[in-house]
């Protein structure tokens, strides 16, 4: 099960919520001059965000959040995501990242070099919510056909904070607007899912420290 039955009166990380604005700076250059800078902010209001705060980090007042998003056409080209879009939060044999075409075209060191890495994770930035009546459906412009559905994803690239006054300590019971405001939480199970490839996309070693640390 993706989501739990019955939702929880405080915060927790994953939980769905409507009514949070994000906002988005555009700027030419760094602003290291106090006058003269070019620089624009987007506001905008997404139909639901996901809290990416860790549980023991939300409040006070403060929250991290990502909007959710549309997924995108090219995950119906891979046949094992398309039988199951979440299967994208989960580690899988290499030959399930690309598109069967694709793998087949590997060469053959390629396939070997993936191989070995063994279980790892594809679209290492994206994190999958399932289908769910409160999402309002969607479609998918393919050259076959127009599909329709309901799943949504986050992006981790796209985290901002955002103040609330009405956000308490951790763990905090929330109600009125605050409560009003939760849609959905996430089992612990998928709770975990999402921590671990968060945790993943975080705590990857670069290429480059790799040769130093050898």
């Amino acid at each position: 099960m993706f989501y739990q039955t019955n939702i929880d009166p405080v915060l927790r990380f994953g939980d769905v919520l409507k009514g949070f604005i994000t906002t988005t700076p555009f700027i030419d250059d760094p602003v290291l001059k106090t006058v003269g800078n070019q620089y624009k902010i987007e506001v905008y209001l997404p139909n639901f965000s996901v809290i990416i705060s860790p549980c023991c980090s939300i409040g006070p007042k403060l929250i991290s959040l990502t909007p959710l998003i549309e997924i995108r056409s090219s995950f119906f080209y891979n046949s094992y995501f398309a039988k199951d879009f979440t299967r994208i939060n989960r580690k899988m044999k290499p030959e399930f990242t690309v598109p069967t075409k694709i793998w087949e075209d590997f060469p053959i060191k390629e396939k070997t070099k993936r191989r070995a890495v063994g279980l790892d994770y594809a679209l290492l930035d994206l994190f999958i919510y399932e289908k769910n009546d409160y999402f309002p459906p969607y479609e998918i412009h393919r050259r076959e056909e127009n599909i329709k559905t309901t799943y949504y994803m986050i992006n981790f690239r796209n985290i901002y904070c955002i103040n609330c006054d009405k956000i308490g300590n951790p763990g905090e019971e929330i109600k009125n607007n605050l409560l009003n405001s939760k849609i959905l939480q996430l089992t612990i199970d998928t709770r975990k899912d999402l921590r671990d490839k968060l945790s993943n996309y975080y705590g990857r070693t670069p290429k480059e420290d790799e040769i130093e640390m050898d």
